[in-house]
């Protein structure tokens, strides 16, 4: 059986390494692929430990407004770097993505305790919004990143909840999202795999995490929320350096 020798601190500390990897890539350090090869297992640990946000937070009120208001913080960095202008209405950051998915699994909670009934027939369409509420509001991995949390937060419901992230995150990154594809020559025969598809290996080091907190301050919570908008306007301002230079 594996052993879970990591704490939910480190597992954001790993997740926010390979967030910087992808960053690094899409401003300062192009065509290194290998960076947002790697960057691909970010998203889905931090969508996981929002799903577990919200299981364990004590208001999920609380936890939906500092969500926000960091997203509203993170958007001119996010802007800058992704569309290269402060005002950029065609791309939300990645914290607007999980304020989405929190004010979904709200509903989902508030109808799981209501009837079992309502819950499974609220379970589909509440999929279906979060894909398209997604995609209308173009945040950050779109409807793909809502479902990515909905299915974490709906799997550990379910027995065996392992097989049932391995299989939402298949039909997600693989079999909708896809993206560039890598070609693998292994034993004469060519092994195709969709970049996005890399996303899956999050799932070792989420199966690795014990679910205790670890280190825990009023501090720490505030600089691993402050490290998305300041690496992201620390990048910007690098790249624009190297520009000049």
């Amino acid at each position: 059986m594996m052993q879970k020798r990591l704490n939910s601190l480190t597992l954001k500390f790993l997740a926010m390494a390979l967030m910087l990897c992808d960053h690094l890539w899409a401003t300062v350090i192009p065509g290194n692929g290998w960076l947002t090869a790697v960057g691909r297992l970010a998203f889905p640990i931090f969508a996981f430990q929002i799903a577990q946000g919200f299981v364990h937070t004590r208001s999920v009120k609380k936890y939906l407004g500092r969500l926000f208001l960091w997203a509203l913080i993170s958007e001119i960095p996010f802007n800058l770097m992704y569309g290269g202008a402060a005002f950029y209405p065609f791309h939300q950051n990645v914290l607007f993505t999980f304020c989405l998915a929190l004010l979904l699994l709200s509903l989902l909670d508030r109808a799981e305790k209501r009837s079992r009934i309502l819950f499974f027939l609220l379970v589909p369409v509440t999929f279906a919004a979060g894909y398209l509420l997604g995609m209308m509001t173009m945040v950050d991995y779109y409807g793909y990143g809502v479902l990515t949390v909905l299915v974490f937060w709906l799997a550990d419901r379910l027995p065996h909840p392992w097989i049932f992230q391995l299989a939402g995150l298949w039909v997600i990154n693989v079999g909708m999202m896809g993206g560039m594809i890598y070609s693998l020559d292994l034993l004469g025969h060519t092994l195709e795999i969709p970049q996005q598809g890399l996303a899956l290996l999050a799932l070792l080091p989420i199966w690795l995490c014990s679910g205790k907190p670890g280190r825990s301050s009023p501090a720490i919570r505030t600089a691993c929320y402050a490290f998305y908008p300041v690496h992201m306007a620390v990048l910007v301002l690098l790249q624009r350096l190297m520009a000049r230079g």
